[in-house]
């Protein structure tokens, strides 16, 4: 841990104006973000006698190895800058917003010839109209369901779509009236877009008009005694009242708010948003996240706030009712209502039926954080249990925040490769696993691939290590002028390689090779579940039944399932290689050709000069080369009753 006074600027050389901080640990990676009014305040704040300080913030600047500023014009940029940062550098001290789950939407495909409705997940594609989002998934799909039967418009895949305009029948939805089935020319586009319109109008909120008009045609059927149509019309009116009914109304049909609550403890807080639309509550979302940082809840709601609605400008409604107005609530209100193109209404319901929903939203959130930590409160300790007994077993200096296992994968020496996952804080980090491809002399064994693996992967750390004070985050690219991503740039506290004693010792000699000496490496031996260390004759023999033994089983596990994973792909990869492969100047695309043109290779290979020139990009020299390269492969074969290569 660095001591803050080793990096602690002169309290003169900060500036008193509003900006934008960056806390970085001793290797580049900024773990904290934050803005402030007056910089000087705020920064100054942090190298305060360290026993007065919480245990977070303590841990944060004992983790840090320096701090940068960033002098901003308003409060207003200084708000948009600290989102820009923390979404970019992720940093592990910020409080991050982050769903559980990606919630579903009910989506119309405008954009298409057919407009199809689907639930959708993910991100906003251009042309799409979007209603929620809903939770759980069943109900919106339930929905969806009942609304086809009014509305049938098309809702099957494009390949469904397309076999059943070639075949000229419809699918299994054609048949029982829930889709008026364009794709036989049953609708026409105009009539069948029309249906895709009024569906989006009725999930927009007015209903009554399509109950109403259903209504009348059902009574000019009783009139003219058509008593199966005038049933027909009375399920279609059930439906829609039934999907009008399941957002119950709870405010003013006029009202369009989302309303926020929160409740949390020392560690963590739970939140929890409803999405009143038409006065009805149209959807729910939630989310528990730590508390990294010591935030009052004016904070809290601003960092909510930004993070919420930032890349969703769409999402924003004319009010929005949290449970603390943040401190900059003039600056916020601009930046929300700027995003929405129109005025947007902050502030905290006192009274009346909002304050009641309110309430009720707030109760919500207790209940999620209750159910969070019946779920989490054994796992968050047994992980910190397995670090500490691993620590200890080791006898390591430094806690093992970030742990890195490897192990190789082959089919007797075939298709060598090599995988490297990570573990921070005992939970895989799965955008930092990486891949290794081995040949040549390194995939002779499972040492050299072991060393050949580890000193690529730290070599590369050397090479990408950076300056602490930097305010790069990777090199730049000549070509392009960008900034690469860094893949390797931060060192593990651990290394664990899959195996015993020579591959400990080859992992030990590529790290002495390249001079790193503050790494320890250990080996994790299959058959009895013990871990070597480098030049030790006897293991270290973790309990059993414990935490920590859990924990390297998890990551070897780990590191397996990747690699059996690539090695399995590179295999079927090469089994699929064909005598076409080698052919220069032969690609993909005339490759298929020739299969299209004689349809097997058999007949390939038996085709003349002339008839290889008939297939189109396929000229004489061309021709020539594959008739050559084809009679020099049938010279050499496998005899598939004995095994025996003959010539």
């Amino acid at each position: 841990m660095a001591d803050p006074a080793s990096y602690r600027p002169k309290t003169s050389d900060i500036p008193t104006k509003p900006g934008v901080y960056r806390f970085r640990d001793e290797h580049g990676r900024v773990i904290y973000v934050g803005k402030a009014k007056v910089l000087r305040n705020r920064l100054t704040s942090y190298f305060a006698n360290p026993d007065r300080l919480t245990p977070k913030t303590r841990a944060m600047v004992f983790t840090a190895g320096s701090v940068e500023w960033t002098v901003v014009g308003s409060e207003l940029e200084a708000l948009q800058l600290e989102y820009s940062w923390i979404k970019e550098y992720n940093p592990r001290f910020n409080i991050v917003f982050r769903d559980d789950k990606t919630y579903p939407y009910l989506a119309v495909t405008l954009n298409e010839k057919y407009p199809r409705a689907l639930v959708m997940r993910g991100d906003k594609r251009k042309g799409v109209k979007y209603f929620g989002p809903f939770y759980p998934a069943k109900a919106i799909r339930e929905t969806l369901d009942t609304l086809l039967r009014v509305f049938p418009v098309r809702s099957c895949a494009p390949g469904v779509f397309k076999r059943a305009e070639a075949s000229g029948r419809p699918c299994l939805l054609g048949y029982i009236d829930k889709c008026s089935a364009p794709c036989v020319g049953r609708i026409s586009e105009e009539d069948h877009r029309q249906l895709a319109d009024d569906l989006c109008t009725f999930m927009g909120g007015e209903a009554t008009k399509f109950t109403k008009a259903l209504t009348v045609k059902m009574q000019e059927a009783v009139a003219e005694l058509e008593y199966e149509k005038a049933a027909r019309y009375r399920d279609d009116i059930a439906a829609l009242n039934r999907v009008f009914e399941r957002n119950a109304v709870v405010l003013d049909d006029r009202t369009e708010a989302d309303i926020f609550g929160i409740h949390g403890d020392e560690l963590e807080a739970a939140v929890q948003v409803f999405h009143v639309r038409d006065g009805r509550i149209r959807s729910q979302r939630g989310w528990v996240v730590e508390k990294v940082a010591d935030t009052t809840d004016a904070e809290f709601v601003e960092q909510l706030l930004t993070q919420i609605y930032a890349d969703h400008a769409d999402r924003i409604p004319k009010e929005i009712l949290v449970p603390a107005l943040p401190e900059d609530i003039e600056d916020v209100t601009t930046w929300l209502t700027e995003l929405r193109g129109s005025k947007v209404s902050l502030r905290v319901a006192q009274r009346g039926d909002k304050a009641a929903l309110a309430a009720t939203v707030v109760e919500n959130a207790e209940q999620a954080l209750r159910l969070h930590k019946s779920k989490r409160a054994g796992d968050i300790t047994t992980r910190s249990l397995a670090m500490q007994e691993l620590q200890d077993a080791l006898g390591a200096e430094q806690a093992l925040l970030r742990i890195e296992c490897y192990d190789a994968s082959h089919t007797q020496g075939t298709n060598v490769v090599a995988s490297m996952v990570v573990f921070e804080d005992g939970l895989p980090k799965k955008s930092e696993y990486r891949k290794f491809s081995i040949t040549g002399e390194a995939a002779r064994d499972d040492t050299a691939s072991m060393y050949d693996v580890i000193y690529r992967r730290f070599s590369r750390y050397l090479k990408e290590k950076v300056d602490p004070t930097s305010f790069a985050t990777g090199e730049v690219d000549e070509a392009t002028g960008e900034q690469e991503k860094k893949k390797f740039s931060y060192p593990p506290s651990l290394v664990i390689v899959d195996g015993g004693p020579p591959q400990v010792a080859a992992a030990q000699k590529a790290m002495d090779d390249l001079g790193i000496d503050d790494i320890p490496v250990v080996g994790l031996a299959k058959r009895l579940e013990e871990l070597w260390l480098p030049d030790d004759p006897f293991p270290v023999i973790l309990p059993r039944a414990s935490a920590s033994l859990y924990l390297v089983q998890r990551l070897r596990d780990e590191a397996h399932r990747f690699a059996i994973t690539f090695h399995r792909a590179k295999r079927a990869k090469s089994m699929i290689a064909s005598d076409l492969d080698a052919i220069p100047g032969l690609g993909k695309a005339k490759q298929a050709a020739l299969r299209k043109h004689f349809g097997s290779m058999k007949k390939i290979r038996a085709a003349s000069v002339a008839e290889l020139m008939e297939v189109p990009g396929v000229g004489e020299k061309l021709a020539t080369s594959i008739k050559e390269s084809l009679e020099d492969a049938s010279l050499t074969g496998v005899n598939m009753t004995t095994g025996e290569i003959v010539d």
